[in-house]
């Protein structure tokens, strides 16, 4: 590809993510669904053409957003996507090769500890940002509480009491929510690029997901922090919820190396989501798996005959 094929692609994917992003202005439930994409575009150029790719579709991004809106929303688009997806892509293509010539890319282990780390510094910033934990629970009360005024036509009894217990579990949820925005997103950059043959690297096996110790040790401290109470509290209950996307997904690799058993792992594999899709708490037990499966190995006992796992 030209350098001029490959800034204007670049470029494009940029200016897609933007426009995406931007659909929010719509004001109608159903531009939520395309705001939810806006770093599809971004892991396209990335993850089809490389890590400098990602770099300029993120800068065309926040120029269009500058253009259209202002310096408040294009820092904005940056903290939230154009940083976070530069940063996924340079590790996502790292590799390394062994002794007999084999090419070990980034293990998605670690992806997801980057994508973690990423989610809780985000929560570090707003932290501090408002003035520690009493500060952004005091706000983000008060927001909560004007959002419950006007969505409701009577007052609702207990209004402050309401509005502080959402309060205490937003900036977890966020960070919860982003974090599963871009694991839907990559994967379906990197499975329409597989699609077309334009990927990179081939896509990581889910089945050989492996968290490290530390995120273990996080979660420890949350609860930590939990049981201390007053602010710490509010600190802890939102890393626990944060936690809760890397463990799930360390469940399901469990999972779906428990699936590579079976004649047929398609259909099970579809009831699962499906039932996670209606009733939710399939994902709670799937957490904890994670959670045990350091410590337990239950991926290598599943493991079919003759398969390895690599972190």
């Amino acid at each position: 590809m030209s350098r001029i094929a490959f800034a204007a692609a670049a470029i494009g994917c940029g200016a897609v993510a933007a426009c995406l992003y931007l659909a929010v202005l719509l004001g109608s439930p159903g531009a939520l669904i395309l705001v939810y994409l806006t770093q599809l575009p971004l892991f396209l150029a990335g993850l089809w053409l490389g890590t400098g790719a990602a770099a300029v579709a993120g800068l065309s991004g926040c120029a269009v957003m500058l253009a259209a809106s202002d310096m408040t929303a294009a820092a904005l688009f940056a903290a939230l996507n154009t940083g976070p997806v530069i940063l996924l892509v340079r590790q996502a293509l790292l590799a390394r090769r062994d002794a007999a010539a084999g090419i070990h890319w980034y293990p998605p282990g670690l992806l997801v500890a980057w994508l973690t780390a990423l989610a809780l510094a985000g929560m570090a910033a707003a932290l501090l940002f408002m003035g520690g934990p009493e500060g952004l629970h005091s706000a983000l009360t008060g927001t909560v509480a004007h959002a419950l005024d006007r969505l409701t036509a009577r007052p609702i009894p207990d209004r402050d009491t309401v509005a502080a217990t959402i309060a205490a579990v937003v900036p977890g949820t966020i960070a919860m929510s982003w974090m599963v925005m871009a694991v839907v997103n990559a994967s379906l950059a990197q499975g329409l690029l597989v699609r077309f043959g334009a990927n990179w690297r081939p896509s990581p096996d889910l089945a050989a997901l492996t968290l490290p110790y530390w995120l273990a040790g996080l979660l420890a401290a949350a609860v930590a922090a939990i049981i201390a109470g007053g602010a710490a509290r509010f600190v802890g209950i939102n890393m626990m919820i944060a936690l809760f996307v890397p463990f799930c997904l360390a469940g399901l690799a469990v999972l779906h190396t428990a699936a590579r058993r079976l004649a047929h792992p398609a259909p099970a594999l579809i009831a699962f989501y499906t039932m996670s899709g209606i009733f939710g708490w399939p994902l709670l037990a799937v957490a904890l798996i994670g959670l045990l499966e350091n410590w337990l190995g239950l991926r290598r006992r599943l493991a079919v005959s003759g398969g390895t796992i690599d972190g």
